[in-house]
């Protein structure tokens, strides 16, 4: 008579376990990874200043004051001044759109490449050797270098197809794509080597299914984890790059502003006037770390042989 009580109750307890979902053992793990959570919330306040905060700064990022030229911080100017009499935080608020954007829109189109090439190169062997050949080409190309010589020969052609702003966005976006891809299609194709011969791939095959299909249904979903790892990485070493091309001179023109262009343009008065230096540099420094801490957050929790340590 008491032992049907504490059956039920255990039986209950082994269901609620066995319909526990994948994806909430990957949260437990993520969410209690310092690291991870750190990454979260320094990120989220980033986004949040330069998101929401012309909503509550209202100043022109763009409009000049010769009388206010590098003032310190002031009531009028919390961040202080460029050498032009431009508030700061306006500035630092616009250059962490468009870095922002050009970091994410980069690694999209990054990761998108990358995860075509690489099923493609897993799951037809016909075409490995050629388009893994093509990827060891990509990775052996001085990559800086090569931004250079793209932002030299496209940079007037697209500017004056798109508008300054717009073709230099695209410019500098593609550039990043093209360039950043090749990492992602090897992890993608080694994934896909191993995916492809599991069982539930083999009874697809068998029964006639289309290889596209097989691919987007059964290989794919597979390989995601890899995938999410590699995204974030790719958003942060994506605002790097975009943020050396400004910093050389080659990035947007100077009345848009990126956290690059606002260290490129006050390099010169680094001595008298630091904190215009300082200011921007922390800001990538600390996009960069976040997103790098929610990388290694995500790989421990996506990988099996990491979760519940």
């Amino acid at each position: 008579m008491t032992e049907a009580p504490t059956d039920t109750l255990s039986g209950r307890v082994a269901a609620a376990e066995a319909a526990r979902s994948p994806w909430r053992d990957v949260w437990d793990q993520f969410r209690h990874h310092r690291g991870a959570m750190f990454g979260v919330w320094v990120l989220g306040l980033i986004l949040l200043v330069v998101l929401a905060g012309p909503w509550i700064w209202h100043l022109d990022p763009t409009k000049s004051d010769i009388l206010a030229r590098n003032k310190p911080a002031s009531w009028a100017h919390p961040l202080g001044s460029d050498h032009l009499g431009r508030d700061l935080l306006a500035r630092m608020m616009a250059g962490g759109r468009i870095s922002l954007a050009v970091g994410v829109t980069a690694m999209v189109l990054s990761i998108l490449l990358g995860t075509l090439i690489g099923a493609l190169s897993g799951y037809f062997r016909k075409i490995d050797t050629l388009l893994m050949r093509i990827t060891d080409l990509f990775l052996a190309l001085p990559l800086l270098p090569l931004l250079l010589l793209m932002m030299t020969l496209f940079r007037d052609p697209l500017a004056k197809t798109f508008g300054p702003e717009g073709g230099i966005f695209i410019l500098i976006v593609g550039g990043i794509a093209l360039t950043s891809w090749m990492h992602t299609a090897r992890i993608v194709r080694g994934e896909v080597l191993v995916v492809k011969e599991r069982e539930f791939v083999l009874a697809a095959r068998s029964i006639g299914t289309p290889p596209h299909r097989i691919i987007t249904r059964h290989i794919l979903p597979n390989v995601l984890s890899p995938v999410m790892v590699s995204a974030t990485l790719g958003i942060a070493s994506a605002i790097i790059t975009e943020s050396a091309l400004s910093f050389l001179g080659l990035g947007f023109p100077p009345d848009f502003p990126t956290w690059g262009r606002l260290l490129f343009d006050a390099m010169e008065r680094i001595q008298l006037y630091p904190w215009q230096v300082i200011l921007p540099g922390i800001a990538i420094s600390l996009t960069v770390l976040s997103v790098n801490y929610i990388g290694n957050g995500l790989r421990d929790a996506l990988d099996p042989r990491i979760r519940g340590r």
